[in-house]
């Protein structure tokens, strides 16, 4: 019996898997304020590898970044011609698409990732939409639009080779936020990989969040819709009111 207790503190110390290497995260700022004048926003991510022994093999380390905003569900709807007139055809139903998707990576995705993985940790742009309740044939070609879509706004992209990783320890990456993002907390992911196996993952947070005037216009008319409506009528009212007397006293000039 004594035997096994001095045993059994050794099995478990052998079971337990060590960190070998993690991730140490800095942001430029971790908080983006949405005002008027906001016309999009550049967050600086960068870090190093923690490492609790010198690297003993010869497989190279890679890096991917992630930065996701508020998942939405969303309506994807198909327009064909009938009659000469476009009209909703078919549709489907994304119970779970980010509003805002980027991937960064420090060599192209295919080298840096497994299928498995990205099956697992739902990196790719695609595994990160979830399509439920289509009722057709050809989901995949609803879910490519919307992915191109916002590809095309900006809100999605994936930004291959663009973490720069200095001597295997130090990465840095730019994410661009483009000037429509909604608020909330976006999701920032840090995977280090090697040989395509994910082997350290960090996750943090960046809040969006609307500033000054534009917070007090949001609260109100979510808190107070009817005193919001008498505000808009009032500040229609008074800049029409404003714009016809910029006339009449330029015309009587």
């Amino acid at each position: 019996m004594r035997a096994l207790a001095l045993l059994l503190p050794a099995l478990l110390w052998l079971s337990t898997p060590a960190m070998a290497e993690e991730v140490v995260l800095g942001l430029s700022h971790d908080r983006v304020a949405i005002t008027a004048t906001f016309d999009g926003s550049e967050i600086l991510i960068f870090g190093a590898v923690k490492r609790e022994s010198p690297i003993a093999t010869e497989a190279p380390l890679e890096v991917i970044v992630t930065v996701s905003g508020p998942k939405e569900p969303v309506m994807v709807r198909r327009k064909d011609r009938d009659f000469g007139i476009w009209v909703n055809k078919d549709s489907v139903a994304v119970d779970s698409a980010p509003s805002f998707y980027a991937v960064a990576t420090s060599a192209p995705f295919e080298d840096v990732l497994t299928d498995t993985e990205d099956l697992r940790h739902k990196i790719s742009i695609n595994r990160a939409i979830r399509s439920v309740g289509a009722k057709i044939e050809g989901t995949e070609d609803f879910t490519e639009a919307l992915i191109r879509i916002r590809e095309a706004r900006g809100l999605y992209s994936l930004q291959e080779q663009a973490v720069a990783l200095d001597e295997q320890t130090l990465f840095r990456t730019a994410m661009r936020m483009p000037a429509d993002l909604i608020e909330g907390a976006y999701q920032t992911r840090i995977f280090l990989t090697r040989k395509g196996q994910v082997v350290s993952e960090y996750e943090t947070v960046i809040e969006v969040n609307k500033v000054g005037m534009e917070r007090f216009l949001f609260n109100l008319s979510r808190e107070h819709p009817p005193l919001y409506g008498l505000l808009a009528l009032v500040i229609a009212m008074l800049s029409g009111w404003g714009a016809a007397a910029l006339f009449q006293m330029l015309r009587d000039r």
